[in-house]
């Protein structure tokens, strides 16, 4: 067995202590002789003794929020069940890494140790807060990325509808191009006077301003069955797609019968393909318009959501990371959550880090929509109280049970279903509102739950 002094020389707990203490620590100790690979503790196992590492390298093994950790247990290291703490089982399974020699203390002398070492008592529950500290930022860790994955898989197919369509259009408006060419290339064989080519760029530009909305598909299928008939009385039988493009841009079966009228056949129908094309030519241009406006609306609310190239702590405007947030969670709401909003119309400011408050936005309004099942009513609400700003974020779900509301704060603590959630959300919330001085409250009842976030306004803000 180890002597008293060499004990506290490898294992700074023990620095310090007398050797009447350590003799007694070591009189309940057994010596472990481990070889590689041999096991000291399984997980699921009866949580039933600490271990102390004198000599070799010794490993743990466990889960952290789903994923598998191994730390490394060197010389001076304890671990195992420690004074005071709540473990019934190993939560690790551990093993040798290489031949070590350890001491194995049993939990069931744990009220005599308490008596006889409370030095030594008090620097393992520092131990233990410390190892409960570290586990719960990895879990925190863990809850941020697992949080940034669904935010950053909803913006990737956010992102890439309107890369898509904007895609889309570049080959058609190709393919478009060629045939305004060949149709141009017709016209400009043809002896046409001036009056006439003004005719057809008069026509032309008519139909691809943007002046109103396209007709209802009930009328456009008419339209477009009546420019039909009329193409294929003329002698154009094939056609049919430029009968529909034009029924969109609400052209007239009157304006057709003048292009005959003044055009020979062949003519009206360079004519008409050449202004079918400037039509769809603009249609496409509007839709790379609107794709990659929506692409940089994205990329704008990314960079507010995340306060890129700004100063970490400034007054910040709570309506705005409202909608910045909701803007990000889009992807989730637009299955069928129809958000109602409601903000006080003066500013207000918050003096904050404007990215923790869009976390705190974003976990709430994440727990609505899981609570409705993906479909409800979001109500967004922001005002003024006094000095605060008072946000709340409610749902028209099933609610939270009564025995449930005590504890829905609590580290660890979740209502979803095993792999759904670390149960860290809203205790993250709490400390981050009351980092911002403020605080949160919950008040719940079937088909109304709202959380309410109150937060000291800036000194600008009033």
């Amino acid at each position: 067995m180890i002597a008293a002094e060499d004990l506290r020389k490898r294992v700074s707990e023990f620095e310090g202590l007398p050797d009447d203490q350590i003799e007694w620590f070591l009189s309940q100790s057994t010596e472990l002789r481990l070889k590689a690979g041999d096991v000291y503790a399984r997980q699921g196992d009866a949580a039933d003794a600490m271990f102390v590492v004198l000599e070799g390298r010794m490993q743990g093994r466990g889960e952290v929020g789903g994923d598998t950790r191994v730390f490394d247990l060197e010389p001076g290291d304890i671990t195992g069940v420690l004074p005071f703490s709540r473990m019934k089982q190993f939560t690790f399974s551990g093993r040798a890494d290489a031949d070590s020699y350890a001491l194995r203390f049993p939990a069931s002398k744990f009220p005599e140790l308490i008596q006889k070492m409370p030095v030594l008592t008090q620097r393992l529950v520092g131990l233990m807060s410390d190892r409960i500290r570290e586990v719960t930022r990895m879990e925190q860790q863990l809850d941020r990325l697992a949080s940034l994955g669904k935010l950053s898989a909803g913006l990737a197919h956010e992102l890439n509808n309107p890369a898509s369509a904007a895609k889309r259009a570049a080959s058609q408006l190709r393919e478009t191009l060629k045939r305004i060419r060949d149709a141009s290339l017709e016209l400009g064989r043809r002896e046409l006077t001036a009056a006439q080519r003004s005719e057809i760029e008069k026509l032309e530009a008519s139909l691809t301003k943007v002046d109103g909305p396209p007709p209802d598909a009930l009328t456009a299928s008419d339209l477009e069955d009546r420019l039909d008939s009329l193409l294929r009385s003329h002698g154009q039988n094939d056609l049919w797609q430029l009968a529909a493009d034009l029924a969109h841009k609400n052209f007239k079966p009157e304006a057709l019968e003048q292009l005959f009228a003044a055009f020979d056949a062949g003519t009206a129908r360079a004519a008409l393909v050449r202004i079918s094309a400037s039509v769809e030519i603009a249609d496409l241009l509007n839709q790379i318009e609107s794709s990659t406006a929506r692409i940089s609306d994205l990329v704008c609310a990314i960079k507010e959501y995340t306060f890129m190239d700004q100063a970490p702590v400034q007054n910040v405007d709570i309506v705005k990371t409202l909608e910045t947030t909701l803007t990000i969670m889009n992807h989730k709401l637009k299955r069928g959550v129809e958000v109602k909003r409601d903000y006080e119309k003066t500013p207000l400011l918050v003096n904050s880090f404007g990215s923790e408050l869009n976390q705190v936005w974003t976990n709430l309004i994440d727990n609505a929509i899981d609570a409705m099942g993906g479909k409800g009513e979001l109500r967004v609400l922001a005002h003024r109280d006094g000095e605060c700003a008072v946000v709340e974020i409610g749902d028209n779900g099933p609610g939270i049970r009564p025995e449930i509301e005590a504890h829905i704060f609590e580290p660890f603590f979740t209502t979803k279903g095993v792999g759904e959630g670390t149960g860290l959300g809203l205790d993250t919330v709490q400390r981050i509102v009351k980092k911002h001085r403020g605080n949160i409250q919950l008040r719940s009842k079937p088909g109304d739950t709202v959380f309410q976030v109150w937060l000291p306004l800036g000194e600008s803000a009033g």
